[in-house]
């Protein structure tokens, strides 16, 4: 067996993991995962490489969870080639054919603006490259199979495939796949995804798999600990109440999905426990708004206190002013509001969307507050924001930043160090080997020495984009 690492090693976005193997007298390759590459310039040419191997032997696609630094290349993928099927969880699914036609129409949006402010001389440098059509994603989209949680499947002669719930969003998977490749000793590769926290807002805890002869582990906040959601809290409290009696606005860029339903939540549940007081909230996302709607649809996979505080606010509609905005003049009325607004809106790295509009409006203004809540990739403008960058370049023209910045990590949908090697002291044994990916070096770097300590597991490998590494 060998497991090719094409992305998301040495960084955080662009997850895409060959694997290649021998069952049933031929040889097959599979991906897990096939994201996009975000935030810089190198992301948009680490997208355009070709792979290595041609897509047309790719027999299928185990897919993770929704997050287009997971799924975003699918498109692409299936348009050069690629017609096996792409398996993934049902909710997953449904939140694809809302993110994947939207990341086209991104795309080409870009494009457009930008041709446009070449012709009146006022964009400088590349134009943006649409990486696929609208089209090319619905294509993705009719290659998707259902797999529900727990339940084993065999995809081929060899080679079975198991969900379990790995508490990051709505759907989110760890991939249990038991391989018995031919004249070996049967495998089984668990592949983390990305591993939300224990206790946290909106899903369950991540399920713990007891056993595993290769593990492939995401290492995003790997090399330092989340603030409690006690002190989350507070922190949010002083921000949002000290902002609002200035009479300023709240910015909080947020990925459309989980981050601005967990949000809300906590919002919602703030006001609900009186520790905040009525309060006008805009979310101005199509996508957060379409994936609000289907987090509502899925309510029974959420944990038990997201449920009660949802239902709360059934009955209590009046305690916070909740709007969704749909179009684009809607979005852009927004700017005329001057102060008492909370704004939830996408990208949550801030490099594309109505956010970046409403950063324009509003970071010149020192009464305003742009929360961040997420993580920041080197390159993003919400990394440079979080970095205290002075003034930062929006459409083209240089926009001062005198807004306050205020990073509230314990939001994160990524388990810490502590919840990584929470999850990973499930295993009843040392796997054979582990590959930390899905974080920049020195988080990668801290977590693999601490798993090597503490865990005693010695076949610790962070492994370099582009290699292949034979198990």
């Amino acid at each position: 067996m060998k497991i090719q690492f094409l992305g998301a090693a040495g960084e955080v976005t662009g997850s895409r993991h060959s694997v290649e193997v021998t069952v049933g007298g031929r040889d097959m390759r599979f991906m897990v995962d096939f994201g996009m590459f975000q935030g810089g310039r190198e992301a948009t040419t680490k997208n355009l490489e070709p792979l290595p191997f041609s897509p047309k032997r790719i027999d299928f696609v185990v897919l993770t969870h929704a997050h287009i630094d997971h799924s975003g290349l699918l498109p692409r993928l299936c348009a050069q080639g690629f017609t096996g099927p792409i398996y993934c969880t049902d909710a997953t699914f449904e939140l694809l054919k809302i993110m994947l036609p939207d990341s086209a129409h991104l795309q080409r949006s870009d494009v457009e603006r930008a041709v446009r402010r070449q012709k009146s001389g006022k964009w400088r440098g590349d134009l943006p490259v649409a990486l696929y059509s609208m089209e090319e994603a619905e294509l993705a989209l009719g290659q998707c199979e259902v797999l529900a949680y727990g339940k084993s499947i065999e995809l081929c002669e060899g080679i079975k495939l198991e969900f379990q719930n790995a508490g990051h969003i709505l759907g989110s998977a760890i991939a249990v796949i038991d391989i018995s490749e031919d004249h070996a000793k049967k495998k089984r590769c668990v592949f983390s995804g990305d591993i939300g926290m224990k206790g946290k807002l909106l899903m369950p805890d991540p399920t713990i798999i007891s056993q595993a002869d290769i593990v492939v582990v995401e290492s995003t906040y790997g090399d330092r600990l989340h603030k409690t959601l006690t002190d989350t809290k507070v922190e949010l409290i002083k921000v949002v109440t000290e902002t609002l009696d200035g009479h300023g606005n709240i910015i909080i860029p947020a990925f459309a999905v989980g981050r601005t339903q967990e949000i809300l939540f906590l919002l919602i549940d703030l006001v609900k426990r009186n520790l905040l007081p009525h309060l006008s909230i805009w979310v101005d996302s199509p996508m957060a708004t379409a994936a609000t709607h289907l987090t509502q649809h899925f309510f029974a996979q959420l944990d038990k206190e997201s449920q009660s505080t949802f239902e709360w606010f059934k009955k209590n509609p009046s305690a916070v002013d909740l709007r969704f905005i749909a179009d684009v003049e809607e979005s852009k009325a927004l700017n005329k509001i001057k102060g008492g607004a909370i704004i939830i809106s996408a990208s949550g790295m801030c490099d594309a969307g109505r956010i970046v509009h409403h950063l324009q409006n509003n970071l010149p203004r020192a009464q305003n507050a742009i929360v961040i809540t997420g993580f920041q990739a080197y390159g993003s403008l919400g990394r440079r924001l979080v970095d205290r960058a002075a003034k930062v370049r929006l459409f083209g023209e240089e926009v001062p930043v005198r807004a306050s910045i205020h990073t509230i990590g314990g939001l994160s949908a990524h388990a810490d160090q502590a919840g990584l090697l929470d999850w990973l002291r499930g295993f009843s044994s040392a796997p054979q080997s582990v590959f930390v990916v899905h974080g920049e070096p020195e988080a990668s770097a801290v977590l693999a020495q601490t798993i090597r300590e503490e865990l005693e597991w010695r076949n610790v490998i962070i492994p370099e984009r582009l290699h292949s590494y034979t198990c």
